[in-house]
């Protein structure tokens, strides 16, 4: 049985369900290899413009499967200390896997993100949550580290460093509406409707322009790396000017007068410059 499914529930909506609800969804080395499929998949799917991200049953990912026994793939020819990183990437590789695809990523957090559960929120572009979801980052109690899937790099950048150290150094569990209070979702609402809500936000979304939701995530990702604010409005600026070249500008202003929504091609705008 597939550990990872996809259904097209909402016109430009894909959702993708982590699919082992009797292991709470844990991250199996199947489990992860399917889902960087999945993913790479949809991002190629010009017909979808929104993901939604969400567990089977009452957990949304309960983190590392410890007693997933699965073989490797491969690793003939490897020694030990080759083996290491070549396993550890069936995981960490999740996470750019979810930065790099162009549709913006809502988790929908019905129940607990533990460890690799959390960081998998962490990757997504908007996070909402279940009244009943528990967070925590679970390396740290079990004698690893909780610095995994690039939590210590997108963490602070959510939370800040008063939280985020709380968070890796102390591996205690925290729940929704403390979440909230930190920034680390944005909405929490009662349990059994949480993809209700990440259906109302992605139609919302699928109001706008595919290409201006694509360039706007391109943009928040590449400018949470930039060293300057100079960098980040030089591409702000650029992004700015592709989107203003459409008609989507003109569609907007027309269908504002005309009190109707507009309807975004992404066309080339046509004449936007006088001839000399």
């Amino acid at each position: 049985m597939p550990t990872v499914t996809t259904e097209k529930a909402r016109p430009h909506v894909t959702v993708v369900r982590l699919a082992r609800p009797a292991r709470r969804n844990a991250m199996s080395i199947e489990l992860c290899l399917e889902l960087k499929q999945t993913l790479e998949e949809v991002g190629r799917d010009n017909d979808c413009w929104i993901v939604i991200l969400t567990g089977s049953g009452p957990a949304f990912c309960a983190g590392l499967d410890l007693k997933d026994h699965s073989v490797i793939p491969n690793i003939d020819g490897l020694t030990i200390p080759r083996i290491g990183p070549r396993a550890i990437r069936i995981y960490s590789q999740l996470i750019p896997v979810m930065r790099h695809i162009p549709q913006p990523i809502i988790a929908a957090i019905n129940g607990p993100a533990y460890g690799g559960g959390l960081c998998l929120t962490l990757a997504a572009d908007l996070r909402i949550a279940a009244e009943s979801a528990k967070f925590n980052s679970t390396g740290i109690v079990r004698g690893l580290t909780s610095t995994e899937l690039g939590a210590s790099w997108l963490l602070p950048r959510l939370v800040g460093a008063a939280h985020a150290n709380d968070i890796l150094y102390t591996g205690r569990i925290f729940d929704a509406a403390e979440a909230l209070r930190m920034g680390l979702v944005s909405r929490v609402v009662p349990d059994g409707q949480i993809l209700d809500c990440a259906f109302e936000i992605a139609a919302g979304m699928c109001e706008y322009s595919p290409y201006g939701l694509q360039m706007t995530k391109q943009v928040i990702w590449a400018n949470l790396e930039n060293s300057s604010l100079a960098a980040a409005i030089e591409l702000e600026d650029r992004n700015q000017i592709l989107l203003g070249m459409t008609d989507n500008l003109p569609e907007s202003i027309t269908a504002y007068n005309e009190k109707r929504k507009p309807a975004y091609t992404d066309e080339p705008r046509r004449g936007i410059y006088p001839k000399a």
